[in-house]
C-alpha cells in the first residue's frame, strides 16, 4: 500500500543558553512531504519451534499503569560498506532471537483477578516492510521526540494495539532514499520495562551482525517479583483520568537542562546537598515544584510525583542478569501544595532524596507506591541511559535512539520523560524534558522555571 504524506508542523525547540536552565522557546515550522509504500503486515515466528505454555506475569508486570504500548524509534545512516538489505537482515534476526525470547512471539491473557499470564502460541511478532521516498538529513538537524510523521513510520495495524489477544510488539523496517533506514517498535509494556526491551534489541542487533546466540541470555522467572503487599496504586487510576481530562487547550513545551544550568541549580542548594544530590533529583524537584504552582491546586490539596527507577541490582540477592520483565520501583513523594510552593527549593530535593530511600530500603515493599489520585499527581521517568542508540543491526550505531514521543502512557500530560540532549558534535551534554500543561498554566511555569534558575542570592525561592 502506497501512502503519500504531507506533514505540517510545528515543533517547541529550546536555544541553548549558557547561564540559565530555561531557554526562551521558539518554534519550528516546515513542511515534509514524502511517500510511505507499506507492505501487508505480516507475522514473524520464532525461527524454531518453541514450547507452548502458560508463562504468569509478576506483580510488578501487573501494576495497572503499565497496561499502554511504548512506540521506540532508531534512525540508522547509510552504510557504505554494507550492500545487504536491512529489512531481510532484521526479519531474519527477529526470528532467530524469538527462539530464546518465545514469550514475545505469543499473546497476553487476562484471568482472575486481572492477573495476566503470556500463552506462548509462536504465532509470532508482527513486521511491517516500508520504503520512504526521504531521506535521513530532512529530519532535520536535531532528532529528538516527538518524531515527525511517525504514524507513517510505525503503522497502527487495526487490532494490533490491545494490551490482551493482540501481538505483544509491532515492529516497522522503513528504507530510506538515502540509503539510511528507520527501525521502529511498539511494545506491551506489561511484558517488559525500557531496559528489558533494550535487551531484547541488543539481541537482535546481535544476530543481525552474524553472532550466533545472544551475548546475555534472557531470563524469565518472573515469580522473583511477586509479593503479597496490596497494590495501593491501582486505586487511582480513575482518578487521574478524571482529574486528566478536566485539562483543557494542554500545550507540549520542551526545556533542557544543560551542564551549565544543572551547576547553577545545584550552587543554590544549602552545603550539605550540594554534593549528594544527583543531576535527576536536581531536575525533577525543580519540575515539580513549578509545575505544582502552575497548576495551583489548593494550598491543602496533597501533591505528589513519582518516578520509575531500576532496581535489577537493589534487590538481595540481585536479580539475575538477563531479566527482561518490568523491573523498576516508584519512589513517591508527597506534600501539600502549599508546603511545595512555599518552602524553599531545597525542601522538594529532600522530599525525593527521602522517598529514594525508603524506597531503596526494600524495594518488594510496593504498597505506598504510586498514590497518584489527586489532583497535583506528577510522573517522570529517566530514559537517558537505556542505551537505545547503541543497538547495532550491522550498519552502526542510531544516531538516535530512544522513545518516538515526548510522553508515553494512558494519561500523557501527567508524565514527563527524560531525554538525552545533543550538541551539534552528537556529544551528550544535558536532558531534554517535555511538559504538557493547559495553555495558561505554562505560561505560569515558565515564569516560575525562570526565576528558580535565576541567580540571585535574594530570591526567597532558593532560601
Amino acid at each position: 500500500m502506497a501512502t503519500k504524506y504531507t506533514l505540517f508542523y510545528k515543533r517547541t525547540l529550546s536555544a541553548t543558553f549558557s547561564q540559565r536552565i530555561y531557554q526562551p522557546i521558539y518554534t519550528l515550522t516546515r513542511a515534509l512531504t514524502f511517500k510511505v509504500t507499506r507492505q501487508n503486515p505480516e507475522l514473524i515466528p520464532p525461527a524454531k519451534p518453541t514450547p507452548h505454555e502458560f508463562k504468569p506475569l509478576s506483580d510488578f508486570d501487573n501494576h495497572e499503569g503499565l497496561r499502554f504500548q511504548v512506540p521506540i524509534i532508531q534512525f540508522y545512516r547509510k552504510n557504505p560498506s554494507v550492500k545487504a538489505d536491512p529489512v531481510e537482515v532484521i526479519r531474519k534476526a527477529i526470528a532467530k532471537a524469538l527462539v530464546s525470547y518465545y514469550p514475545f512471539a505469543g499473546r497476553l491473557r487476562e484471568h482472575a483477578a486481572r492477573k495476566l499470564a503470556v500463552e506462548c502460541t509462536g504465532e509470532g511478532v508482527m513486521f511491517i516492510e516500508a520504503d520512504a521516498d526521504v531521506a535521513l538529513e530532512q529530519f532535520g538537524d536535531e532528532l529528538q521526540p516527538p518524531v515527525p510523521c511517525f504514524e507513517e513510520l510505525l503503522y497502527d495495524v487495526p487490532g494490533s494495539g490491545g494490551i490482551i489477544n493482540a501481538p505483544i510488539l509491532l515492529i516497522q523496517v522503513t528504507r530510506l532514499k538515502c540509503g539510511g533506514f528507520i527501525f521502529s517498535l511498539r511494545f506491551n509494556h506489561t511484558m517488559s520495562d525500557g531496559a528489558g526491551i533494550a535487551q531484547f534489541m541488543f539481541a537482535v542487533g546481535e544476530l543481525a551482525r552474524g553472532t550466533g546466540v545472544p551475548s546475555t541470555p534472557p531470563v524469565w522467572e518472573r515469580h522473583l517479583l511477586n509479593t503479597s503487599c496490596t497494590h495501593q496504586e491501582h486505586k487511582g487510576i480513575p482518578d487521574i483520568i478524571k482529574t486528566v481530562t478536566t485539562l483543557n487547550e494542554v500545550v507540549r513545551r520542551s526545556f533542557s537542562f544543560g551542564t551549565d544550568q544543572i551547576s547553577a541549580l545545584r550552587s543554590h542548594l544549602p552545603p550539605h546537598l550540594r554534593h549528594c544530590t544527583t543531576t535527576f533529583e536536581i531536575v525533577t524537584a525543580c519540575l515539580w515544584r513549578c509545575r505544582t504552582i502552575a497548576l495551583s491546586p489548593h494550598p491543602d490539596e496533597e501533591v505528589g510525583i513519582l518516578w520509575a527507577m531500576d532496581s535489577r541490582r537493589r534487590f538481595n540477592p540481585p536479580i539475575p542478569n538477563g531479566y527482561y520483565g518490568n523491573c523498576c520501583i516508584h519512589p513517591t513523594a508527597t506534600t501539600t501544595c502549599e508546603s511545595l510552593s512555599k518552602n524553599p527549593y531545597h525542601y522538594a530535593v529532600e522530599l525525593l532524596m527521602k522517598a529514594k530511600l525508603e524506597a531503596m530500603a526494600d524495594p518488594m515493599l510496593i504498597k505506598h507506591v504510586s498514590r497518584l489520585s489527586f489532583v497535583g499527581s506528577y510522573a517522570v521517568s529517566d530514559t537517558r541511559h537505556l542505551g537505545f542508540e547503541d543497538v547495532d543491526f550491522g550498519w552502526g550505531k542510531a544516531i538516535y535512539g530512544g522513545v518516538a514521543k515526548g510522553n508515553v502512557s494512558f494519561v500523557p500530560e501527567l508524565l514527563s520523560l527524560y531525554m538525552p540532549c545533543k550538541n551539534n558534535k552528537g556529544e551528550i551534554n544535558g536532558i531534554v524534558v517535555s511538559i504538557y500543561l493547559p495553555k495558561n498554566a505554562m505560561e505560569v511555569f515558565t515564569k516560575e522555571l525562570e526565576m528558580l534558575v535565576e541567580n540571585n542570592d535574594n530570591n526567597p525561592m532558593l532560601a
